[in-house]
C-alpha cells in the first residue's frame, strides 16, 4: 500500500486534474468540494489524513495563477499553458508544498512529485518536474545555480529537446 501522504497526493492530483479539465470545458456545474469528497470517499479505508488532501487541493486551486507565475520563469521555453496538464498539476502541487508545508522536507516534496510524474506523466515528465522543482528549491535556499543534481541537468536537456521538436 502506498504511504498515506503519497495516496493523498494522488487523490489531490486526480481532483485538481479534473478541476482544470472541466473548467477548460466550460463546465458550469463543476463543484470542487463535491469532486474532492467523491475522490476521498473512493479511498476512505486507506486514507487517514483527509485534512492534508483538503488543504493541498484547496491551496493549489486558490493559488494556481500565483504558482504558474512562479513556475513560468523557471521553464521559459515552455509557456505554462503548453506544459502537459498532468505535468502542470504536479508542478503546482510540488511548488505549493515547497512554499506552504514546512513539515515535509523539500527533497521529499520533490521526490513525491517525481514519483507522481513517473506514474501519471509522459516519458520525460519526471526529469522535467525534477529540474523545475529543483531549480525553484535552489532559488529558495540561495544555493548557487551551478550546483545541480545530475537529474536536473538531464531535465534541462529534455526541455531543450522538446523545444526543438516543437519548432520543427
Amino acid at each position: 500500500m502506498a504511504s498515506n501522504r503519497h495516496l493523498g497526493r494522488i487523490i489531490a492530483l486526480q481532483t485538481l486534474y479534473e478541476e482544470e479539465f472541466r473548467l477548460d470545458a466550460n463546465d458550469v456545474d463543476f463543484d470542487l468540494q463535491a469532486v474532492l469528497e467523491r475522490n476521498i470517499t473512493r479511498y476512505k479505508d486507506m486514507v487517514d489524513d483527509v485534512d492534508f488532501i483538503t488543504k493541498l487541493v484547496h491551496g493549489v486551486s486558490k493559488q494556481a495563477a500565483e504558482l504558474d507565475a512562479k513556475l513560468q520563469p523557471v521553464a521559459p521555453e515552455w509557456p505554462i499553458n503548453q506544459i502537459a496538464r498532468m505535468d502542470r498539476m504536479v508542478l503546482r502541487m510540488g511548488l505549493y508544498e515547497l512554499e506552504n508545508d514546512q513539515g515535509v522536507p523539500p527533497k521529499v516534496v520533490i521526490n513525491e512529485a517525481v514519483e507522481l510524474a513517473k506514474a501519471f506523466g509522459g516519458d520525460n515528465s519526471s526529469k522535467f518536474i525534477n529540474g523545475v522543482l529543483g531549480t525553484l528549491l535552489r532559488q529558495k535556499t540561495g544555493e548557487p545555480a551551478h550546483v545541480k543534481a545530475e537529474v536536473t541537468a538531464e531535465a534541462e536537456e529534455v526541455v531543450a529537446e522538446e523545444t526543438t521538436k516543437e519548432e520543427k
